[in-house]
């Protein structure tokens, strides 16, 4: 198995597909091999890719959909699944609570909710203020490029902002909101994992899987040999936590919620922010520790596994599974809080730091990652200044593979069609979905 460590340099051409090497070997074999790529300048100031690759903006805010309602503002984290006849099914995620209005999915005065049957929303908020953010489904074409239909699969939820894909086939969206109800508009405790069937074709009914956890969801990614769920939590001070169904076919059978703790080292604090706990390619061993009242009206699980041994960690956001390993993103951990990525080893039952930058020309507070169909991990930032995409190799290295010129907007929900044709991503701020395609085999060929 290879060793990584980062090298930071002082600049980054910033017009070009680089690949920074970062490795050091197990074999103490080094890597300094670079590849440079031109990336090619958008003429119209949108999207810069690698050469021979292009996007299509495919789904805006605002656009009609198949239902009656209009798109959402705020994509966010997306699933893609297999449809028929080179269909495509992406579920995607809408960040917004009760407002702005402009970005809601019934018009700017909710004037479009009698278009909906409200039971099925999850928080109606009365049927005057209700929560606009949950998922929307669309089924595109791969081969004509074109979205045949798009409609509301998820309503009433607060701040839908990443999920993961499920071996049964539907989409786990997290809410990372934790508001009350209030007794007035707010109807229900917010919080919640939701789970959304591929080949839904209408509302789905909401019904929150409770014993998942009440915290701010970001991620989650199911092991499909156990069917347990790892998640990720959106807080400065977050913990990591695992969901063991009693069910793996119903989630809403109930099950134990668990916290990561590194065994011989309780609640260590793995951000480095004040200190270096944690090094690079240093493999943890990790144990799970079972916590109760996993719905408190408090938003205090995080207090309480600390105190039972839980290691805290740094804006945990997103994660990915693959081939017996889960990475997650800590968007500000490090010594300059420039983010961090994190790697569990399910059969070792290991924690690893798999990438910690100090450089922000090297990667700059990576957020929703997803893994390429080659294996490697690809990572969106979101920063608020400039915001790339990068792929992490398994050799160590990052590659730049695309800047976002249009705005300051943060990138997510970054997957690939299950063909491995198709890159989807969403322009946050912008209200875009756009599909990438390229020359895939040049960048691990």
């Amino acid at each position: 198995m290879k060793r990584r460590t980062f090298v930071t340099q002082t600049a980054l051409v910033s017009l070009g597909f680089l690949a920074l090497s970062r490795c050091t070997l197990k074999s103490s074999k080094t890597s300094n091999a670079t590849t440079k790529l031109p990336l090619k300048t958008d003429p119209e100031g949108y999207l810069d890719l690698p050469d021979g690759f292009s996007y299509k903006i495919i789904s805006k805010q605002g656009d009609p959909m198949t239902d009656g309602l209009r798109v959402p503002g705020r994509p966010d984290g997306m699933g893609a699944f297999k449809g028929t006849d080179q269909k495509v099914i992406l579920i995607r995620n809408h960040e917004i609570n009760l407002s702005p209005l402009s970005e809601s999915p019934f018009g700017d005065e909710n004037q479009w909710l009698d278009k909906v049957d409200t039971s099925k929303l999850y928080d109606a908020g009365k049927s005057t203020k209700p929560g606009l953010g949950g998922t929307t489904t669309l089924v595109y074409d791969e081969a004509t490029q074109v979205v045949e239909k798009q409609f509301l699969s998820l309503a009433g939820t607060y701040r839908n902002c990443a999920g993961g894909v499920t071996p049964w086939n539907s989409w786990l969206t997290c809410e990372e909101d934790v508001s009350n109800a209030d007794g007035e508009f707010v109807e229900q405790d917010h919080g919640f994992v939701f789970d959304v069937p591929a080949d839904a074709d209408s509302l789905v009914d909401a019904k929150p899987i409770r014993e998942m956890g009440r915290f701010n969801h970001e991620a989650v990614a199911v092991d499909p040999q156990t069917g347990y769920i790892y998640q990720t939590e959106d807080r400065h001070d977050s913990l990591l936590y695992r969901f063991v169904p009693n069910d793996r076919d119903d989630l809403h059978a109930g099950g134990r919620l668990q916290i990561l703790a590194i065994v011989d080292q309780k609640t260590l604090d793995t951000r480095n922010w004040e200190e270096k706990t944690v090094s690079l390619n240093k493999e943890l061993p990790i144990e799970w520790i079972d916590i109760d009242d996993v719905t408190p009206e408090e938003d205090d699980l995080r207090y309480r596994g600390m105190k039972l041994g839980a290691a805290c960690f740094a804006r945990g956001e997103g994660m990915w599974y693959s081939d017996n390993e889960i990475y997650f993103a800590c968007t500000n951990g490090g010594p300059q809080r420039f983010g961090q990525v994190f790697k569990i080893n399910l059969k070792e039952n290991t924690l690893e730091l798999f990438a910690e930058s100090e450089d922000k020309t090297v990667l700059h507070m990576c957020d929703n990652l997803t893994i390429t169909p080659w294996g490697d991990v690809m990572a969106c930032e979101d920063n608020g200044e400039t915001n790339r995409l990068h792929i992490i190799d398994q050799d160590g290295n990052i590659k730049l593979f695309g800047i976002n010129k249009s705005s300051k907007s943060e990138l997510a929900g970054a997957v690939f069609s299950p063909s491995g044709k198709t890159l989807f991503v969403n322009l946050q701020e912008n209200g875009e979905t756009v599909a990438i395609t390229g020359p895939w085999e040049k960048l691990h060929s």
